[in-house]
């Protein structure tokens, strides 16, 4: 272990470990109970317009990912609240457009066409200080925000309509909230991949489900169990030798399915 802490790379990736952990615990959480798993996706594929784009303007793509991101989650709330385009299609658009997007700005950038592999597969022992700087100031706003709006949010996520009658400006909420999803899908691009990253926002989340049913507790065993799988990822990933991001989603599943099999034991030892 000694050996295994002597590295930077190593102690950065903890680090990215944790930041991330906290933030798509929260916000992984959010997206499971409201079943936006899918509207999730959708904007975590469109941003790769944004990497794209990022690279012909010559900025750090995961600026031009998150703005797209940003565009692309709004974008999709707003049509779906006004009920013009179904959401299946709308998701499915988002998707295309984003690829498509990303594909032709690599196209015409000039010079040799850059490796995405990271930013399909992740690559969580990569992440620079400018990473965790990023993934650590908004583990701070998403933090804060729960904090202070939990109660409305929890009204949000289970009775849209009581939030409605008790004054609660949802529309609102649903914006600010889907602006933090976007955002957290793509610092999370450096650690899983745009392949990979749903599944770090759903996996810890439904094996909080499974041993607990208070928003306030899936929040807190969603963070454990997705610090939990990032640390058993990365030694997986360190010892075998074998692509990290893949390896850290591997290791969630496995978490998973052990507490689904042991999960009549466990619940009687733990409060819901």
């Amino acid at each position: 272990m000694a050996d295994f802490l002597s590295y930077q790379f190593i102690v950065n990736a903890l680090l990215a470990s944790l930041f991330g952990a906290v933030t798509a615990g929260i916000m992984g959480t959010y997206v499971v109970t409201r079943r936006m798993v899918f509207i999730t996706g959708g904007v975590t594929h469109a941003s790769f317009g944004g990497l794209g784009l990022g690279y012909f303007l010559g900025i750090n793509p995961i600026v031009g990912a998150a703005g797209i991101a940003v565009i692309a989650g709004l974008s999709v709330e707003y049509f779906n609240q006004k009920r013009k385009i179904r959401e299946d299609s709308l998701i499915a658009m988002a998707w295309s457009l984003g690829m498509a997007l990303g594909i032709i700005f690599i196209f015409i950038t000039p010079g040799y066409a850059p490796n995405l592999m990271s930013y399909l597969f992740g690559s969580i022992l990569t992440v620079s200080t400018g990473d965790l700087i990023a993934m650590n100031m908004l583990m701070i706003i998403v933090s804060l925000f729960f904090i202070l709006f939990f109660r409305a949010i929890q009204y949000i996520t289970f009775d849209e309509e009581f939030a409605r009658t008790a004054g609660i400006p949802v529309n609102l909420f649903k914006y600010l909230l889907m602006v933090l999803v976007a955002l957290t899908a793509v610092i999370y691009i450096r650690v899983a991949g745009i392949i990979l990253v749903l599944s770090m926002l759903t996996i810890p989340q439904n094996t909080a489900m499974l041993l607990a049913k208070k928003l306030k507790n899936i929040i807190f065993w969603s963070v454990f169990f997705s610090f939990a799988g990032s640390i058993a990822g990365l030694l997986l990933s360190y010892y075998r030798d074998i692509p990290s991001g893949a390896s850290i989603i591997f290791s969630l599943m496995v978490i998973y399915f052990l507490i689904a099999v042991f999960k009549p034991i466990l619940r009687k030892r733990i409060k819901s």
